[in-house]
């Protein structure tokens, strides 16, 4: 882990304090940005976006799905985790939170921005920093490898619908149109073309080294979106700075929730720890760039939606860690 990765949760509240002082010092230039888009899609932020999101799924092999029944019960609990209880666990918490526990502290109308993009999170799994926290545990890598292609091809199919649901569940207007665009744009096409780049280069040491390459544009792309998007949002958190606090909140409590849920499953099932500590923590961590990108396409950068996406970003690294160090304190208790 590269220690701009390791400092990846410093980066992004530099960021947001950057994008802040720009807001209010050059609005301008941040309304000019958030004013460039077609079809509801930012042209700034989706050149962003693929910089995001492409490098990662450069490593996603599709090979690796022929070996779809080693170990089934791994896969089937990251699977259950993913798609059958994360999603609705996080839009529970996110209605409890701000339609209940903080509902006097928000108003309406944000609240259900925030729920927004809370279900946005909840319904992304990690495709990417998933390698880095299966690495710190030991993991199998081949394993986490199919875990996650086999995730970024049941999302290709499931995240829209899926997200629609939800969304509608919570009494908000989803612009269907917008929504499969999105999907279009920042999964299956990023998916398509690190496919078609992994067939180009041929040799895994040709794709190493091409990811090596094109790594630090991700995390390029990731800062200056933060920026972009504090500067949009940059009154409204001068105005009130514990909405950020308010906003991590259920966050952290489903990291830590579902992390106990899913180790624990492995636990009993008897799975290996080397292949049980990446099956907890792809569930437990998000694909926080879909859920940036998606958020900014259906409710646009300055929404509140987009925002809970962006606290996410800022929560992931330190929970993250917290969750990798108890998993390799307790190793010995697995088989």
């Amino acid at each position: 882990m590269s220690a701009f990765e390791r400092y990846l949760t410093l980066w992004v509240a530099l960021a947001m304090i950057a994008g802040i002082a720009l807001g209010n010092t050059v609005p301008g230039l941040v309304n000019a940005i958030a004013a460039a888009e077609v079809a509801r899609v930012n042209l700034v932020v989706a050149v962003l976006i693929w910089a995001m999101v492409y490098p990662m799924m450069v490593g996603v092999d599709p090979s690796s799905l022929r070996d779809v029944l080693r170990q089934p019960r791994g896969l089937g609990i990251t699977l259950a985790v993913n798609w059958l209880i994360k999603p609705f666990t996080m839009a529970a918490l996110a209605v409890l939170f701000f339609e209940g526990i903080f509902a006097d502290l928000i108003a309406p109308a944000d609240a259900q921005q925030y729920i927004a993009g809370l279900i946005l999170l909840g319904a992304a799994p990690c495709t990417a920093m998933v390698f880095v926290w299966s690495q710190l545990t030991k993991g199998d890598e081949s394993y986490t490898l199919l875990q996650v292609s086999v995730n970024d091809v049941v999302m290709v199919f499931v995240f829209a619908p899926l997200v629609a649901f939800l969304l509608g569940v919570t009494d908000i207007t989803v612009p269907w149109e917008t929504l499969l665009l999105s999907v279009l744009l920042f999964v299956a096409l990023p998916l398509a073309a690190g496919i078609w780049t992994r067939r180009r280069l041929g040799s895994e040491a040709r794709i190493a080294v091409f990811q090596a390459r094109v790594k630090p544009w991700s995390v390029i792309g990731l800062i200056a979106t933060v920026v972009i998007l504090f500067g949009l949002q940059g009154q409204v958190i001068l105005d009130r700075p514990m909405v950020i606090g308010l906003i991590a909140v259920p966050i952290l409590v489903q990291s830590y929730g579902i992390f106990v849920l899913a180790y624990a499953a492995a636990w009993m099932l008897k799975v290996p720890h080397r292949i049980a500590a990446p099956c907890a923590l792809i569930g437990t961590s998000n694909f926080f760039e879909l859920a940036v990108a998606v958020a900014i396409s259906l409710f646009g950068l300055n929404s509140g939606a987009a925002l809970a996406t962006v606290v996410g970003v800022l929560v992931e690294v330190p929970v993250m860690l917290s969750l990798v160090a108890f998993a390799n304190r307790t190793r010995a208790r697995f088989a």
